[in-house]
């Protein structure tokens, strides 16, 4: 029996596109290209999710390869709440499974540095009842360690949650462990097949 719901961040509850954002705000295609395999595909981007580099230091590293001037990447740094907003089609449904009597979880890579910023911003947060972001325990999904740190942290039985993600290799990362998995496959409204789902369980 499913007793409580974990959400992924990142595209399922909070939009983070950032090809889609240079795009919309006119940088020129080459210096899209670069920012997104320079900035966001990087392996200091990755250690930063897990809590291994400090903003500044994963921005000294970028430039030590890149061709964009550390202003430039420090620039894109500050612009990671500016990409982020909130897919409110999913969050509508947060109230209702509260109503149902469902526990709701958060587990999600994401950096320490602006995590404080984002939960104050978006008030969907006040319906969890408990979460964990990879910074702060210093593994990174699909890492086993911070699905086993979640479960030991909540007393949670994996057989009684259900996990959403937009990536299928951390949605096969939860299965492993025995929960029911949707990988939502980039939809960025999720509630009626969500729905579906847990009816069926």
């Amino acid at each position: 029996m499913i007793r409580n719901i974990v959400f992924d961040l990142g595209n399922v509850l909070i939009s983070f596109r950032p090809s889609e954002y240079l795009e919309k705000n006119n940088y020129p295609l080459v210096k899209r290209q670069i920012i997104l395999s320079d900035v966001f595909w990087s392996k200091e981007w990755l250690l930063l999710d897990n809590g291994d580099l400090t903003p500044g230091e994963a921005i000294d590293s970028i430039a030590e390869k890149s061709s964009l001037t550390k202003q430039e990447i420090a620039l894109i740094f500050n612009k990671r709440t500016d990409i982020m907003f909130s897919l409110d089609d999913t969050i509508k449904i947060l109230p209702g499974l509260k109503e149902e009597g469902y526990m709701l979880y958060y587990l999600s890579n994401f950096p320490a540095d602006i995590f404080d910023e984002v939960k104050r911003s978006y008030p969907f947060f006040k319906y969890f009842d408990g979460g964990i972001i990879s910074a702060d325990v210093r593994f990174s999904k699909p890492d086993p360690g911070i699905f086993n740190v979640f479960f030991e942290k909540y007393n949670l039985r994996a057989d009684e949650c259900f996990y959403i993600d937009d990536i299928e290799e951390n949605v096969i990362a939860a299965v492993s462990f025995g929960m029911k998995g949707f990988f939502t496959a980039g939809s960025t409204d999720v509630s009626k097949e969500l729905h579906q789902r847990l009816n069926h369980n």
